[in-house]
Order: structure tokens, then C-alpha cells, then sequence
């Protein structure tokens, strides 16, 4: 197998239920280590990495919303529920022998750093891994675009979004067995047949400054591994 990386420096993107057990929610510990096992062998490689986390797995705001909370606390509360994560995944990956650093766009200084691009930039450039929480800073913005405009900010060469599905397919592929998956795509395909890839604001914002996007199963075997060293055949890559 190649043993080069085809990215020195990525944004890993992984939604909030990633660090869930078994029910869906909270943070599971066998979750965490599992994941930083997984990012330690992209970061053995040499490969500079930068993650951003969502919080859906202690706090979605849609169900405040809902009962009539506002949108904004709703949204601060989800930014506070990506530093717990972000803590937590960072104490999985400390234990591996990997040096973690947490930043955060909603300054907790007694927990974690304040985001600052630059020293975002130097710790992975000193080969630390640097998880960003807090999403945006700002409500009403989801993590996908805080992974879209990070990558962009850090100078990433792409953002990949970690999810359950080994890529973007043509339907459902529980729902629709003939379904199939896209090897590759472009911005534009992804529009005209509305295929679900991320929110809409962080699609955009990776069109307009030309991001690729990976979309793969993390918990498919070494499958983040395979894409990091080249292998077209795990998940679906997005770029013009």
C-alpha cells in the first residue's frame, strides 16, 4: 500500500454522535478512544490535522426551538455541548501519545484555548493535533460551515466529513436499494440533483473558494487511512 499522504493538512469534520454509545447520546469513552486511534494513524503518517466537532450528541437546539426557546440560546448551548466533546476526544487522544490541543470560538479559558488562526496553524505546523469547538462563535451557523470556513482560515487543502455512509449516493441507500454511490463529483452536480452533502451555507463557502470535499464512513474498517493516502475507492471527493 502507498505509504505517502496525498494531504499534509486536513479539517476532519465528525458530527457530535460520533462520541455517542449505544442509545445516541452522551459521550461515550470506547467511542473516543476508538476515534483517536483512528486520527493517530492519520497523524503517524505526518499529516497536520485539524478537527471540528458538532455537540449533537448532548444538545440539539432544533428540540429547544421547538418549544420556544430562542434560536440564539439554543445555538450557545449547542457551543457549549462541542467543548465537552472537544475535551473529551483531546483526553482519548493525549492517552494514545498524541499532543492535543482544544480551541474554542466561545472563550472558556479555564478549559481550553481561544480560537486564533495563527496559533491554530503553528500547533499543527508543530504537529500537534488541534480540535476547534464552539463552532462559529455565532448562532444561527451549523459546524459544517464552521468546518468549511476553519479549512479555509488554516489554509486545509480539504475538509472531510466523517459520517455513517461510505459517500454521497443517489438516494437513500437504506431506503433505496438500487442506490448508488458517486466516486466523484462536482460542486454544480451536487446542486442540479440536490444531493445531500453538507448545509448549504458551508456548500457554498467551499464552491466559492474552490475546498474539496471527502465524504466517508469513519467507522468503516481504515477507510480514513485509505483516503488520506490516495485511495479513490473510499467514499465520494467533491471539487470542480
Amino acid at each position: 500500500m502507498e505509504t505517502n499522504p496525498v494531504y499534509k493538512r486536513i479539517i476532519l469534520k465528525m458530527s457530535g454522535e460520533a462520541l455517542a454509545g449505544d442509545h445516541g447520546y452522551g459521550i461515550d469513552p470506547d467511542r473516543a478512544e476508538e476515534i483517536g486511534e483512528k486520527v493517530k494513524s492519520i497523524h503517524d503518517l505526518g499529516v497536520e490535522i485539524a478537527i471540528v466537532i458538532g455537540g449533537g450528541n448532548i444538545w440539539r437546539g432544533a428540540q429547544g426551538v421547538q418549544r420556544g426557546m430562542a434560536q440564539s440560546t439554543a445555538d450557545h448551548i449547542g457551543m457549549i455541548a462541542t467543548v465537552m466533546n472537544g475535551l473529551a476526544l483531546q483526553d482519548a487522544l493525549e492517552r494514545l501519545g498524541v499532543t492535543t490541543r482544544v480551541q474554542t470560538a466561545v472563550e472558556m479559558k479555564a478549559v481550553a484555548e481561544p480560537y486564533i488562526r495563527l496559533r491554530a496553524i503553528r500547533h499543527m505546523e508543530k504537529g500537534r493535533v488541534v480540535i476547534i469547538a464552539g463552532g462559529t462563535g455565532n448562532p444561527y451557523f451549523t459546524t459544517d460551515t464552521a468546518a468549511a470556513l476553519r479549512a479555509m482560515e488554516v489554509n486545509a487543502e480539504i475538509v472531510i466529513k466523517a459520517t455513517k455512509v461510505n459517500g454521497v449516493y443517489s438516494a437513500d441507500p437504506k431506503k433505496v436499494a438500487s442506490a448508488t454511490r458517486y466516486a466523484t463529483l462536482n460542486y454544480n452536480q451536487v446542486l442540479t440533483d440536490r444531493l445531500q452533502v453538507m448545509d448549504m451555507t458551508a456548500f457554498t463557502l467551499c464552491q466559492e473558494n474552490n475546498m474539496p470535499i471527502l465524504v466517508l464512513n469513519l467507522w468503516s474498517g481504515d477507510d480514513l487511512k485509505r483516503a488520506i493516502l490516495g485511495d479513490l475507492t473510499v467514499g465520494t471527493l467533491i471539487k470542480d
